[in-house]
């Protein structure tokens, strides 16, 4: 398996998402409104050509830099040059000719929709960022739409990313994750590989991969279970079970391993564009505006030292820790019972 075999999928096999074998790169399911609304001026073409998952688009972009892997045909860099704004700036980088053709061909008629221009597009490996004329530590937000698993070096993606993200920096992207490892066979197919399914990680190698990479507490932002319809493909992926994920890759440095509470508590004044009333910051926090919202030590940073920080009011300190946050996933190891100590022998 090499990257000619993805480029030729995405350049030369694929001519629309219709001639995509699975839904597990392309679905517009539960598209905000506000999502659907910025897709609406783009052009047709780009449009014509994508082949994601859904659309990568986290909030609070208005003057944020902002780096697209594999951004294709350009499409969500399009849509998140609306949401940066005329001081914000989008880097799409995709290794395909043909992509890269249909993204360029449209920069000037989306500046002129737009009423400016902050896109530009480079052609590179995102497993070689380094490679590329980008400065480390100059991006507020990176994004990925369900290309990492296309990659054939993971870690080396992660690394690019945390050493172009700045302190506080937000990788924010979606992906297919399987349920467990999957055998060469399936690895190795061509076709299974370009439908982003035999390239998929296991879940718990990905969460591996990211903290080794400096990614302390990767966030699970959404999901949902892929189908696989096609019956051929179904018999060579067996019982392998595939699902769609977003997640959250905060760059903050000395995040603890566990959600660990030091009584802390945020309250959120309800300023950030379309999330007036509720600003879901991954599947586990969902903070209403105006509301003491109790969090744990890493969420408390995660929101004070990101782009998030103006829309936040922060309760508490760290002089004191009480242990565990509860209702976080973790268990203390320790029997709790009743007559716990009763038990007790010398060592």
């Amino acid at each position: 398996m090499n990257e000619q075999i993805v480029s030729d999928y995405y350049g030369k096999v694929l001519q629309s998402s219709a001639d995509l074998k699975t839904d597990a790169c392309c679905t517009t399911d539960d598209i905000p409104p506000f999502h659907k609304a910025l897709l609406t001026n783009i052009h047709d073409e780009v449009m014509a050509k994508y082949y994601g998952c859904g659309l990568i688009a986290p909030l609070a972009l208005e003057g944020a830099r902002v780096l697209d892997l594999g951004s294709g045909s350009g499409r969500d860099a399009y849509a998140l040059a609306q949401m940066a704004g005329a001081d914000g700036e989008i880097v799409g980088v995709d290794m395909t000719d043909e992509q890269l053709a249909v993204a360029n061909a449209h920069r000037e008629w989306h500046a002129e929709k737009f009423g400016y221009a902050n896109v530009r597009f480079e052609k590179g490996f995102i497993e070689q960022l380094d490679r590329l004329d980008l400065e480390p530590g100059s991006f507020d937000v990176v994004v990925s739409n369900c290309v990492i698993n296309l990659s054939m070096d993971k870690p080396a993606v992660l690394a690019g990313v945390k050493r172009l993200l700045k302190p506080g920096g937000e990788f924010f992207f979606s992906d297919v994750y399987a349920d467990r490892r999957l055998p060469q066979a399936v690895r190795e197919d061509p076709v299974l590989f370009g439908e982003c399914l035999g390239g998929a990680l296991y879940w718990n190698d990905f969460l591996t991969l990211s903290k080794q990479a400096g990614f302390a507490d990767p966030r699970l932002v959404t999901d949902r279970p892929l189908a696989v319809e096609n019956l051929a493909l179904q018999e060579k992926l067996g019982r392998a079970r595939f699902f769609s994920a977003t997640y959250s890759l905060f760059n903050i440095d000395g995040l603890e391993p566990s959600c660990e509470d030091y009584g802390q508590a945020v309250i959120y004044d309800g300023s950030i564009d379309h999330a007036g009333d509720t600003f879901i910051f991954d599947a586990h926090h969902v903070i209403e505006a105006g509301k003491v919202f109790p969090v744990c030590g890493n969420t408390y940073r995660m929101l004070k030292e990101s782009r998030f920080a103006d829309a936040f009011d922060f309760i508490g300190s760290r002089d004191r820790h009480y242990g565990i946050f509860e209702g976080c996933g973790t268990q203390m190891p320790f029997s709790q019972g009743a007559n716990a100590r009763s038990n007790v022998t010398c060592c």
